[in-house]
């Protein structure tokens, strides 16, 4: 038998290992607080959006990208308008790391998970569309129409949001139990009515807003209708979706307390009727800006919960 030197023996080597083979290869604890990180930060954009309206810093930033035609942040002479504006700029930016972080963890999983990896793709092909938006509503004065469509795709955004976190924990999509109780049909189509009732009345809400008196700035449009009118009209969904809601409840009820689509149903309700509390609250009380600040916290909350308990309702099972 020959003998090796042992001088002659080399250490094994140990590759390399690339970006991607460090990446996650299945669905993890960090991945599911991102989304839901996601979720929060969208609403809390409605929010800092309704913040910057109610206290008429829509032109605190009176022009865009940059902040002024010098600086691209504000500068102490815009005071605290400026501030707010500029805030609510760079939420948008933290937004567009957290999806763009979600879609980086999601690489090894793009085939497998495509419902996740493309509803991450989508969250944050959106937000540099939602941050042009936001500059052509500067740049037209704080034209009503086009804030509302800017509302509007925040509101799509949170959507997107509440759907990734309900696949991220393996409620529904691609890796949701097979061994499921399918819901009846009509829990299934009540919730679908549910959800359309939902994106509805917040649809029709942005018509109240931008015919009432907040505006953003003292120099900015309004909507020209009648603003009796267009209430009446914002709450016709919402009466549909107290109904339905109700009777979603009654019909889940028994499912016992563990049962992810009776919570749903519960969090739906209790939702629609604060949220409507509000409103009504708001309304008879000459549409103070505090109130229209919760009520439009409430719209993300709804927005969220509409699409959670359709998206649960559909879902996958036996």
């Amino acid at each position: 038998m020959e003998l090796k030197d042992v001088n002659d023996v080399t250490p094994p080597t140990t590759a390399k290992r690339s970006f991607a083979d460090r990446l996650p290869t299945s669905i993890t604890p960090a991945l599911r607080r991102l989304s839901i990180a996601s979720l929060v930060g969208q609403g809390v954009l409605i929010v800092s959006g309704g913040v910057v309206r109610l206290t008429g810093s829509g032109l605190g930033c009176p022009t865009w990208p940059k902040c002024t035609a010098e600086s691209i942040t504000n500068t102490p002479a815009m005071g605290i308008h400026g501030v707010i504006e500029f805030g609510n700029r760079t939420l948008t930016f933290l937004l567009a790391a957290i999806a763009l972080a979600m879609l980086v963890m999601l690489w090894n999983l793009r085939k497998e998970r495509k419902d996740l990896f493309w509803l991450a793709f989508g969250l944050l092909a959106s937000i540099p569309a939602q941050a042009v938006l936001g500059g052509i509503t500067v740049l037209s004065g704080l034209n009503p129409y086009v804030v509302s469509l800017h509302f509007l795709v925040s509101a799509a955004l949170v959507v997107v949001s509440m759907l990734l976190v309900n696949r991220t924990y393996g409620r529904t999509g691609m890796s949701a139990p097979s061994d499921a109780e399918r819901p009846r049909p009509l829990i299934r189509r009540l919730s679908v009515v549910a959800a359309i009732a939902t994106y509805l009345a917040v649809s029709l809400g942005t018509l109240v807003t931008g015919a009432g008196p907040h505006s953003g700035d003292s120099s900015s449009p309004r909507i020209e209708l009648d603003g009796y009118l267009v209430t009446r009209i914002h709450v016709v969904p919402v009466y549909v979706l107290v109904a339905v809601s109700l009777l979603l409840l009654v019909l889940l009820w028994r499912r016992g307390k563990g049962d992810i689509l009776r919570q749903a149903a519960i969090l739906l309700f209790l939702g629609v009727l604060l949220q409507g509390f509000i409103g009504y609250w708001q309304y008879f009380t000459g549409i103070p800006a505090l109130l229209v600040g919760f009520h439009m916290l409430g719209s993300s909350v709804m927005l969220a919960a509409g699409t959670n308990i359709v998206d649960l309702a559909l879902r996958r099972g036996k």
